[in-house]
């Protein structure tokens, strides 16, 4: 007596990690997914590894977890996994204020972002 499993969203050769409530703006988020889109995961891990962003570091978890899920929940070989989609959404803002002169204030946005990655098997070329 449970729910019924739900249909998968996604086609059969592909996982996805979905890191939600990351503590930066989304413009500077989807630089980083920029960095990753359409490669294999062994050079999309590589580098987020290296890179000098802070976000780098979330962005690689939520890597490895498509990753992770891949090999674990659906079978696929991780050798042969490309990063099909990387995209960032708008979560909330946080609004602080920063007093100013004569009585004035200065707005203060704290952005957060969602991030999706999707990671999708295709089959090595015979060379």
């Amino acid at each position: 007596m449970g729910k019924s499993a739900r249909e998968r969203d996604l086609p059969d050769n592909e996982a996805k990690a979905v890191a939600r409530m990351l503590r930066v703006s989304p413009q500077k988020l989807n630089l980083v997914a920029q960095l990753i889109r359409g490669k294999k995961v062994a050079t999309a891990l590589a580098d987020l590894q290296f890179s000098q962003k802070r976000i780098a570091r979330d962005v690689r978890k939520c890597l490895e977890s498509a990753i992770a899920n891949a090999e674990n929940n659906h079978d696929l070989d991780v050798d042969e996994l490309i990063v099909a989609e990387a995209h960032v959404g708008k979560a909330l803002v946080m609004k602080r204020f920063h007093p100013r002169g004569r009585g004035r204030m200065g707005k203060i946005l704290k952005p957060f972002a969602n991030l999706t990655i999707v990671v999708r098997q295709v089959e090595a070329k015979a060379a």
